[in-house]
């Protein structure tokens, strides 16, 4: 029955033969008739307490607003507590590369020096072994030679006592290969 009072109302509001004609409390005036439209919309919506659902709403959504920015904040002062602690792991790895650098770069220098060190100690056994293979194969060379004197001086004896040689002939012979076994081995 209000929606049809309310219904009637608003078309005699908008009916223009009511326009502003007579009193101002008469139905026949339009002022007065979209005043009545309106308390009567309003008495409408207090009844059906919209004013108090429609804020009850806005509370829920005002809550809802307050706790995602609480939530936000929560979530915004975790990631700046996580982003401190990357930032700290970065430097502290930032830190342990470069000792890891620093220390590879010296056991590289320190392995340089031990490969020159070891260069030099290795040139020098080759140097000492050639050196004694040289004396090796002149002390070869010196026995060869006197090998050969002694065979030499055997062998003119031979021929000196085959020949029958007198003493001091064979001494001169002595004497001569003596002295080019001396020669040959100076």
């Amino acid at each position: 029955m209000r929606i049809t009072l309310t219904a009637g109302l608003t078309f005699a509001a908008v009916t223009p033969a009511f326009a502003a004609e007579g009193p101002f409390f008469s139905l026949a005036n339009s002022d007065f008739v979209v005043l009545i439209s309106f308390l009567l919309f309003v008495g409408v919506l207090v009844y059906f307490k919209v004013p108090g659902v429609i804020g009850g709403m806005l509370d829920k959504r005002a809550q809802q607003i307050k706790a995602d920015l609480d939530e936000a904040r929560t979530l915004r002062e975790e990631a700046q507590t996580i982003l401190a602690t990357f930032e700290r792991k970065q430097k502290e790895v930032q830190a342990q590369a470069d000792k890891i650098v620093a220390a590879a770069k010296e056991e590289a220098a320190r392995a340089a020096d031990q490969a020159k060190m070891d260069l030099q100690e290795s040139i020098a056994r080759r140097v000492a072994a050639a050196e004694g293979q040289i004396a090796s194969a002149e002390a070869a060379a010196v026995r060869e030679v006197r090998d050969q004197a002694i065979t030499v001086a055997i062998s003119t004896a031979r021929e000196v006592i085959a020949k029958g040689l007198t003493a001091q002939k064979a001494n001169a012979l002595i004497e001569d290969a003596i002295k080019d076994v001396d020669a040959k081995l100076h």
